[in-house]
């Protein structure tokens, strides 16, 4: 099988200041430690069993972003990955879901043919778990939202375990199809430490051009020559052949307003006991 995997380098919303949201209402991602985005790490992982239990399956971790969102890729290397995608281009700044989904489902399509997408369920950036859903309308795929373990593979169709309110359900669907997996699923491998060895060079075209600036020479450039796989793939907007009226910040309907950071802080307490009048005063209380 060949399967991608949607990821993102989030900033860690455990650390937002005041510097987190530039003039323009987009996120300030230099001010804020960057991150793999925890759910997609549980996709990754999902990809990675069954690689493992189907010989001869390809993971392809895609990405869009600034160059350093390299590391994505790197990441996805220490862990199993077979190949990476970076969608990297100026004109992809600034996109909310709707410009974001279509760049990733143009890059898809560049990478020809495949059986299954796979990404977190939603970004710590945004949380709002459309990403996924847009790039299978946009594909004319089906999907599974809310995945937890895949169960079966045969015949072309998919059985998938999901989280649903209240429980869980089996469902299946067709080949090729969107699977976009909730944190609650297993949790991703950690690096290996031979692959890690094996790929902790790799570069991306934007890394390269920083680190050789100002007449510098680039490390262990023979390295690059030698070793392909060590030159991490980078795709322009051109490239994937996506029209700039629907990417970036033109390309978004959408708009950050503001940023905030709440801390919720209790000025008092109450200590309640199990007593049937104690929890019946307390619901009085919330409720009116």
């Amino acid at each position: 099988m060949k399967i991608i995997v949607l990821a993102k380098q989030v900033p860690d919303t455990r650390n937002v200041g005041k510097d987190a949201m530039k003039e323009d209402g987009t996120v300030n991602r230099a001010a804020l430690p960057a991150i793999f985005n925890p759910e997609d790490l549980n996709a990754l992982e999902q990809a990675l069993r069954l690689k493992e239990r189907f010989p001869g399956t390809t993971v392809t971790v895609l990405t869009m972003g600034p160059g350093r969102a390299a590391e994505i890729i790197r990441e996805g290397y220490y862990r199993g990955a077979d190949n990476g995608y970076l969608l990297t281009d100026r004109a992809f700044a600034g996109a909310d879901t709707l410009a974001t989904s279509y760049a990733l489902a143009m890059a898809i399509k560049k990478t020809g043919d495949f059986d299954l997408i796979m990404g977190g369920r939603q970004a710590i950036d945004g949380d709002t778990a459309q990403v996924g859903a847009q790039i299978a309308a946009k594909l004319g795929l089906s999907q599974i939202t809310y995945t937890e373990e895949i169960l079966a593979i045969d015949n072309n169709r998919i059985t998938v375990k999901r989280s649903i309110t209240g429980g869980v359900e089996t469902v299946e669907g067709p080949l090729p199809i969107v699977l976009t997996v909730n944190g609650t699923a297993t949790p991703c491998r950690p690096r290996n430490a031979r692959l890690v060895q094996k790929y902790k060079h790799a570069l991306g075209g934007m890394e390269k051009a920083e680190l050789t600036k100002d007449g510098k020479e680039l490390p262990y450039t023979s390295l690059y020559e030698k070793y392909p796989y060590l030159n991490i793939i980078e795709w322009s907007a051109t490239d994937v052949n996506a029209d700039l009226n629907q990417c970036g910040l033109q390309g978004s309907p959408t708009k950050v307003k503001a940023i905030e950071n709440i801390v919720f802080q209790a000025k008092e307490s109450k200590k309640l006991s199990a007593s049937e009048q104690d929890i019946e005063e307390l619901i009085v209380e919330l409720f009116h």
